[in-house]
C-alpha cells in the first residue's frame, strides 16, 4: 500500500492520471503518469496535495478516432513502455538485453533455490556476464535482495559497471584502490562503505586483506557475485590466492547469502581446488565422491545438478530453434628467425645468466632469486629489445626477498603466466640483483646499451609482424597483436604506426596496464572508430573486455607459458557477438630459440588439440611448472651453447616432466569430459524454458515487435526507412522529416550524424538493427534501449491525450473482409498489485499486461473468441473499404454504449490473469521455497476495471465476399 492506495490503482493529482506505485512511507503516494517512464516517478504529500481515486476514460470516438494502424501502434507501445511485468521474470521488462534462450536456464535453476547458490561455468564467450546479471536482477526486482556486490579482478569493475548500468538499470559503486579513499572522505565517523553504498563493484585484489575483508565480511550485501571464481579456489598455498580464498568462503558461511560464482575454468587442473569451488556453493560438495558416475551417485549428481551448469559453445549454438552463432576460426603458426646481431647478444646474455645461477657461493636464496632474474631476462629478451634493456636496467622484484621460497612466490608471479595474475604482470620482472655500482649492474648496463642498438632494423621479429598485420588488413581483417610486456608493446605499437604501408590508412593503438581500466577502454573507443585498425596490448587486456565488435584477429607476438592465456586472448574476439565469420589467429615464434619451440610443442599443441577434441579447455595440471622448471633448468644450467643450437639433453631433460603432464593431462581431459557430460543441465528442461521464454515475448514484446513498432511508429511519422545495401540485417533511418518532438523522443539517436559517411550530412539520417550482435556505427534498438522507450512513450502519451494529434488513435470501425462478422477488438491494461514474503515481511510490487479481448456479434449479446491467435490475427486485418467518419463513430458508440453487456467479462479476465500469474510465479520455483510465505502462493490482486485503451470494430465487407476470419 502506498498511503491507502493499493499498487497499480489509478489516482487524480495535479490535474492528470498517475499510477501508484508501491511504498511503505506514510503521508506519501508514489506514483508515476499513465504510460510514463520510470525517470518520471514522483512522491506526492497527501497532507500538501490532494490524490483522490481516478478511473481510466473510454475512448471517445469525436476525438480519438483513427484507422486500422492504430490497434497495432497502440497495443505495442503499450507493452514496449511497461517496466512492471506481470510473468514470473519480472526484470524481463526492465532490461535492456534480449537475452539467447539458453541464458535463461541460470536464471530458472535461481528461482527454484533459497538461498541461490549457483555456478555458472559455461565456456568462454558464451555470455556469463548476462547469465549472473539476470538471476541478480530478478532477486532485486523480486524482493529477494536489496542490496548487491560484485567481486572481481580490478581490470574487469568498470566494464561490471557498465553493464549492470547500460544493460541492467543497476547503478554500482567502484570499490577499487584508486576510489576507496574518496570514497571514505564522506563518511560518518564509526560509518563502512558497504553500510552506505548498497550497490558496489569491489576489487577482489583491494578487498582480499587482512586489514579490509572483516569490515566488508560484516557488511558485506545479501546478494554476492564472484567473478572469474577460479582464482578464489584454494590451493594450499599463502599469498593471494589463499586471501581470496578466506574471503569468499567467509562470505558463503552466511546461510542466507545469495552467491554466483562465475567462471569458464572452474576445474584447474587440481582436484582439491575444484572441490574447494564446490564447498563455496555447499559444504557438502567439498566430500563427494571423485567419480560421480553410476547408479550410486545419482543422488549426489542431481543434488550438484541443481547448483552447476556448465555448457560447451557446441550445446548451446542451437537452442531451442534459435541459432547462437559463433564464428570459424582459422589458427596459423608464423616464425622468424634471430638476425646475427640479436642472436649475439642472446648467447652474451645466456653467458651472464648461466654464470650467475651457477655461483657456488651464493646463499641458497640468493640462487633463487638469480635464477628467476635470469628467467626473466631471457624471457625479455625473446620479447623485444625494448623488453630486454628495460629489464637489464630494473632491479630484480625478486631481489629484496629475504627466502628462497618467498623469491620463488614473487618470481612465479612476475616471470610466469598465472591463471589469476594481479595488476602490474606486465611489468619487466628486472634482472639486477646487485647493489647499484656493482659489477653486476656495470655488465647488465653495458648490455642494455647493446639491446637499444637492435630496435628497428635488426629485429627480425619485428619485420615479420609488419607482414603479418598487412596481410590480415588486406584481408579484411582487424588484429589485436598480444605483447607480454609494457616496453614491447609501446615499441611494438610506435613501429608498426611507422611500418605499416600508408595506403592501408590503419590506425595503431597501445593499451597496456599502466593505464586505468577507464582510459584502457576510452583508447579502445576511439579505435574502434577507424575503418582499419591494429591494437597493440599486454594481457590487461586478456579477460573480460569484451573486444569481438571492433576486432576479428589476435596475434600472439609473445608465446604465453600458460594455454590458458592462451586461451583468455583469443577469447577477445573469437566469442558471440563476432560479426565476422571468421576469426583469425597467428601464433608467432622464433624458429631458433628453442625456449619458444618446446612452450609450442609441449604446452600449446597439446592445449589446442584437446579443445578441437572435445570443444572445451582443459587447464593445465599443477605439473606445468615442471616442464618449465625443466626446460629452464636446461637452459640456464647445461654446458654452453647457443641459443640457436639444439640444447644437449634438452629432450632427455624433458621427457619426465613432459611425460608426466600428458598423462596427468589426459587424465583431467577425462574426468572433465565424464563431468561435462553429467552436468549439461539436464534439471531445467528445454520446453520449460521455452514455455517462460513465449510468456515474457508474448507479454512485453520480443524483438520483432521492436523491430515492427520502431519501423511503422517513424514511418508513421514522417521517418524515411531503407534497408542498408551491405548489409540487409541493417536499416537507415532518415528522420530530417520528421517532427521536432518525434527526434527529441529518440534522444541521442535523434541527433546522430550519418553513420555511412555517404548521406545528407545534417545529422538526421542514422543506422540501427534489432538483433545482437552490434557493429561499430550502427545502433542496436532493443525493448529498453531509450531511442524504442522514448518512441513508445510519445506515441501512447499523444494517443492518450486529447489535446494532441498523434498517430496511434485510441478507437476506430475498419470495413474488412478479414470478418464475416461483426468483430470487436478490446486493447486492455490489465494492473496487478503483487504481494510476496520477504524475511518474514510483505513486499508489494506493481505489475502491468497488455491484452486482447475480441468478441462477435451484437455488442449487447457478446460471443467472445477464446483462440489467442485468431485474437491476434485481427491486428492484421486490411481494410477493404473506407467507411466514412460519422459512421465510424456511431459503431463505436454503440459497442461503448452497451458496456455493461461486456464489462463483467473484461473484469473475469483480469481475475483470470492474475491467477494465471500466480501460478506462473509458483511454476518457476521450487513449491517448498519459503519466499512465498507460509500459503507456497504469491498473491496477486487485479486492479477493477482494467483499462480499455483501444476498442476497434471489424466491420464485414460483404461484398468483398466472406472474410477467413471471425464468424
Amino acid at each position: 500500500m502506498s498511503n491507502g492506495f493499493a499498487a497499480g490503482s489509478l489516482v487524480k493529482a495535479r490535474g492528470r492520471e498517475w499510477v501508484v506505485l508501491p511504498s511503505s512511507e506514510d503521508d506519501l503516494v508514489m506514483v508515476r503518469p499513465l504510460g510514463g517512464a520510470d525517470h518520471e516517478e514522483t512522491g506526492i504529500v497527501t497532507s500538501l496535495e490532494t490524490v483522490e481515486p481516478a478511473r481510466f476514460a473510454p475512448p471517445d470516438p469525436d476525438t480519438d478516432l483513427g484507422d486500422h494502424r492504430s490497434a497495432k501502434l497502440l497495443r505495442d507501445a503499450l507493452r514496449l513502455g511497461f517496466r512492471s511485468s506481470a510473468g514470473p521474470l519480472r526484470c524481463a521488462a526492465r532490461i535492456a538485453v534480449d537475452p539467447r534462450p539458453y541464458q535463461l536456464v541460470p536464471l530458472l535453476m535461481a528461482l527454484r533455490l533459497d538461498p541461490v547458490r549457483l555456478l555458472i561455468a559455461d565456456d568462454v564467450g558464451v555470455g556469463k556476464t548476462i547469465e549472473a546479471a539476470l538471476v541478480a536482477s530478478e532477486l532485486i526486482e523480486q524482493g529477494d535482495a536489496r542490496r548487491l556486490a560484485v567481486l572481481c579482478p580490478p581490470h574487469l569493475a568498470e566494464q561490471w559497471q557498465a553493464e549492470l548500468a547500460q544493460k541492467f538499470h543497476l547503478d554500482a559503486t567502484l570499490v577499487l584502490a584508486s576510489t576507496a579513499a574518496r570514497l571514505e572522505r564522506d563518511l560518518a565517523p564509526g560509518q563502512s562503505l558497504f553500510d552506505v553504498y548498497d550497490r558496489v563493484i569491489v576489487s577482489l585484489d583491494y578487498i582480499k586483506s587482512d586489514r579490509r575483508r572483516h569490515d566488508f565480511i560484516r557488511a558485506c550485501p545479501e546478494l554476492v557475485i564472484v567473478d572469474e571464481a577460479h582464482t578464489c579456489a584454494a590451493s594450499g598455498e599463502t599469498g593471494a590466492r589463499h586471501q581470496r580464498h578466506a574471503l569468499v568462503k567467509a562470505l558463503a558461511a552466511a546461510p542466507d547469502r545469495h552467491m554466483i560464482l562465475v567462471t569458464a575454468t572452474p576445474h584447474s587442473g587440481k582436484e582439491g581446488a575444484f572441490r574447494s569451488l564446490l564447498g563455496l556453493i555447499d559444504p557438502d560438495f567439498e566430500d563427494l565422491p571423485d567419480d560421480l558416475g553410476g547408479e550410486a551417485n545419482r543422488a549426489h549428481r542431481e543434488r550438484l545438478a541443481r547448483h552447476l551448469v556448465q555448457r560447451r559453445r557446441a550445446d548451446i549454438t542451437r537452442y531451442l530453434q534459435t541459432d547462437t552463432s559463433f564464428p570459424d576460426r582459422a589458427d596459423a603458426e608464423e616464425t622468424y628467425r634471430l638476425t646475427p646481431e640479436y642472436a649475439a647478444l642472446f648467447d652474451d646474455v645466456l653467458r651472464y645468466a648461466r654464470a650467475e645461477v651457477r655461483d657456488p657461493g651464493a646463499a641458497r636464496h640468493r640462487q633463487r632469486v638469480r635464477w628467476w632474474s635470469a628467467l626473466g631476462l631471457l624471457r625479455a629478451l625473446a620479447s623485444s629489445p625494448a623488453a630486454a634493456a628495460a629489464t637489464m636496467r630494473t632491479r630484480a622484484v625478486t631481489a629484496d626477498a629475504e627466502t628462497a621460497e618467498e623469491a620463488d612466490e614473487i618470481g612465479r608471479a612476475r616471470v610466469l603466466d598465472l591463471d589469476d595474475p594481479e595488476e602490474g604482470a606486465d611489468v619487466v620482472p628486472g634482472a639486477d640483483t646487485e647493489a647499484a655500482a656493482g659489477a653486476v649492474s656495470r655488465k647488465l648496463r653495458d648490455l642494455a646499451a647493446r639491446a637499444d642498438e637492435l630496435r628497428g632494423g635488426a629485429d627480425a621479429k619485428l619485420a615479420g609482424l609488419v607482414g603479418i598485420v598487412k596481410d590480415m588488413l588486406e584481408d579484411g581483417f582487424c588484429p589485436i597483436v598480444f605483447c607480454r610486456f609494457i616496453e614491447t608493446a609501446v615499441y611494438v605499437g610506435e613501429e608498426l604506426a611507422q611500418r605499416l604501408p600508408k595506403k592501408l590508412g590503419a590506425a595503431v593503438e597501445t593499451v597496456t596496464g599502466l593505464l586505468p581500466p577507464g582510459e584502457r577502454e576510452a583508447r579502445v573507443a576511439e579505435l574502434a572508430r577507424r575503418d582499419r585498425r591494429v591494437l597493440v596490448a599486454t594481457d590487461c587486456l586478456s579477460e573480460g573486455i569484451n573486444l569481438q565488435d571492433p576486432f576479428s584477429a589476435v596475434v600472439h607476438y609473445d608465446l604465453p607459458w600458460n594455454p590458458t592465456r592462451l586461451e583468455q586472448r583469443e577469447g577477445r574476439v573469437d566469442r558471440f557477438g563476432q560479426r565476422a565469420a571468421q576469426v583469425r589467429v597467428a601464433t608467432y615464434y622464433c624458429a631458433d630459440n628453442h625456449i619458444d619451440e618446446t612452450v609450442l610443442e609441449i604446452l600449446l599443441h597439446k592445449h589446442r588439440a584437446i579443445r578441437k577434441a572435445l570443444g572445451i579447455s582443459i587447464p593445465v595440471p599443477g605439473s606445468t611448472s615442471d616442464v618449465i622448471d625443466a626446460l629452464a633448468e636446461n637452459v640456464l644450467l647445461s654446458a654452453e651453447t647457443s641459443i640457436t643450437q639444439r640444447l644437449p639433453g634438452l629432450d632427455e631433460q624433458l621427457r619426465p616432466a613432459a611425460g608426466r603432464l600428458n598423462r596427468e593431462w589426459d587424465a583431467a581431459r577425462d574426468r572433465e569430459s565424464s563431468r561435462r557430460s553429467l552436468f549439461q543441465q539436464s534439471t531445467i528442461r528445454p520446453d520449460e524454458v521455452a514455455a517462460e521464454l513465449d510468456a515474457v515475448r508474448a507479454a512485453i514484446g520480443s524483438g520483432a515487435v521492436v523491430a515492427d513498432f520502431t519501423l511503422a511508429a517513424l514511418t508513421a511519422h514522417g521517418a524515411g526507412i531503407s534497408r542498408w545495401r551491405q548489409s540487409p540485417d541493417n536499416w537507415v533511418i532518415d528522420l530530417a522529416e520528421t517532427p521536432p518532438e518525434v527526434r527529441d523522443a529518440l534522444g541521442e539517436l535523434g541527433a546522430e550524424a550519418d553513420a555511412d559517411g555517404n548521406g545528407a550530412g545534417d545529422g538526421h539520417r542514422v543506422r540501427v538493427r534489432f538483433e545482437q550482435p552490434g557493429e561499430t556505427g550502427v545502433t542496436v534498438l532493443e525493448r529498453t534501449h531509450p531511442a524504442v522507450a522514448g518512441l513508445a512513450g510519445f506515441v501512447l502519451d499523444t494517443a492518450l491525450d486529447p489535446l494532441l494529434d498523434g498517430q496511434a488513435k485510441r478507437c476506430a470501425a475498419i470495413r474488412t473482409a478479414a470478418v464475416a462478422r461483426l468483430t470487436t477488438l478490446l486493447v486492455c491494461r490489465f494492473r496487478f498489485n503483487l504481494v510476496a514474503t520477504v524475511g518474514g515481511a510483505e513486499h508489494p510490487m506493481l505489475a502491468e499486461e497488455a491484452g486482447l479481448l475480441a468478441f462477435v456479434g451484437a455488442p449487447d449479446r457478446p460471443d467472445w473468441i477464446d483462440d489467442p491467435g485468431q485474437v491476434e490475427s485481427l491486428l492484421e486485418a486490411e481494410p477493404s473499404a473506407s467507411l466514412n467518419p460519422e459512421t465510424s463513430r456511431r459503431q463505436v458508440r454503440t459497442v461503448l454504449e452497451a458496456h455493461e453487456h461486456w464489462q463483467g467479462r473484461v473484469n473475469t479476465a483480469a481475475a483470470e490473469r492474475a491467477e494465471a500469474t500466480a501460478e506462473a510465479h509458483q511454476r518457476v520455483r521450487d513449491t517448498a521455497r519459503r519466499r512465498f510465505g507460509p500459503s507456497g502462493r504469491l498473491r496477486v490482486t487485479p486492479q477493477l476495471p482494467p483499462d480499455i485503451v483501444g476498442l476497434y470494430v471489424f466491420v464485414p465487407d460483404v461484398a468483398a465476399g466472406a472474410g477467413a476470419g471471425p464468424r
